[in-house]
């Protein structure tokens, strides 16, 4: 059987959020290891929902967890200023050993990440084809990500990369990464990350086995960046996304003065 849904960019992140929960190497580093999740909107539902299951969600305000932010130009003049709250920042989220070490930064402990250590990490351009993203680089020090790569690649410390499919570019990474890194290219650098990709296919095939594919996409008044997933499989797993897109598809977008 095949059934098709509408997802919103929000409901993406909320559903993103819930699978991994249940990854294995998110319940695996909560029993015995350092849990990272470095800031950004879409990590933002994931912390909300790992936190939550931990019982420790208290205190946690996905609204002022990001280091920066895309705007539409409107809303940007409206405020004439920064986001509501953006001096507000509470940090990245730590979880040693399924306790959250709070007001701490990926600064503080990256250091000492190694092999028993997962670090989330957000991104801001996705290859579907090769499962590979990459994430925008501002700072001349190359940010957190700068900081992550070497307990990544030389610590051997594991990433998954929690990215929406509305984020998906064509052509390979690299390719785009040199483009931007040339000497009189303006703005931001975009930087590949060497972590395992988690997108919306993905958790729908972690939580209920079934298979999706994305189908299409585009909507108005509220839809905008809306994907359409063709979900397939038996009706025991059709039955399970049912009741899943039941919860997420009610996500409503994200809101600097409303989200939680």
């Amino acid at each position: 059987m095949i059934r098709q849904y509408p997802l919103t960019p929000a409901a993406g992140k909320r559903l993103i959020a819930k699978a991994l929960v249940a990854h294995p190497w998110v319940t695996e580093t909560l029993r015995s290891g350092r849990l990272v999740i470095v800031a950004g909107t879409t990590n933002g539902y994931v912390a909300e929902e790992i936190l939550a299951q931990i019982g420790q969600a208290v205190g946690f305000v996905r609204r002022h967890f990001f280091r920066g932010l895309t705007l539409p130009p409107a809303l940007i003049a409206a405020m004439g200023k920064q986001p509501p709250d953006s001096d507000r920042f509470p940090g990245d989220i730590v979880i040693d050993k399924g306790v959250w070490q709070r007001a701490k930064t990926v600064f503080e402990v990256v250091g000492d990440l190694g092999p028993a250590d997962l670090i989330l990490k957000g991104a801001n351009a996705l290859d579907v084809d090769s499962g590979q993203a990459a994430t925008f680089i501002a700072f001349p020090d190359g940010g957190p990500t700068g900081a992550i790569l070497p307990a990544v690649l030389g610590r051997h410390a594991r990433m998954l990369v929690p990215v929406g499919l509305e984020k998906r570019v064509p052509g390979g990474l690299l390719d785009l990464d040199k483009r931007l890194a040339i000497p009189y290219a303006e703005g931001l650098r975009l930087c590949p990350l060497p972590g395992t990709v988690f997108t919306e296919i993905d958790a729908l095939a972690l939580a209920t086995g079934a298979r999706a594919t994305l189908v299409g996409g585009g909507g108005v008044a509220g839809a905008e960046g809306a994907l359409w997933l063709a979900m397939e499989g038996s009706d025991d797993q059709l039955t399970r996304v049912e009741a899943l897109m039941r919860k997420v598809l009610v996500e409503p977008p994200f809101n600097l003065e409303s989200a939680p």
